[in-house]
């Protein structure tokens, strides 16, 4: 989905609550284009958290001597 389905929900949802004075049978349009707006800003927000997670990288090596013993290293990586 992404910045982009979010952002057309929000718009099309908004449109839907406010701008549009037409009735449909059975249909609240007000409480679906909220609902398409609230939706939107989730898929936004979500986006946003995961890709800002997918910046943070973490690699650890672990090296193993001749005399048994163990060195980890590990790196992180912010971009």
């Amino acid at each position: 989905m992404g910045y982009g389905f979010g952002g057309f929900l929000i718009v099309v949802g908004l449109v839907l609550a406010f701008a549009v004075n037409d009735a449909v049978d059975d249909v609240n349009l007000y409480a679906v284009g909220l609902i398409m707006a609230g939706v939107g800003v989730v898929i936004v927000a979500l986006t946003a958290f995961t890709l800002n997670n997918q910046r943070r990288s973490r690699t650890v090596q672990t090296t193993t001597h001749p005399d048994g013993s163990q060195t980890v290293n590990e790196r992180r990586n912010e971009i």
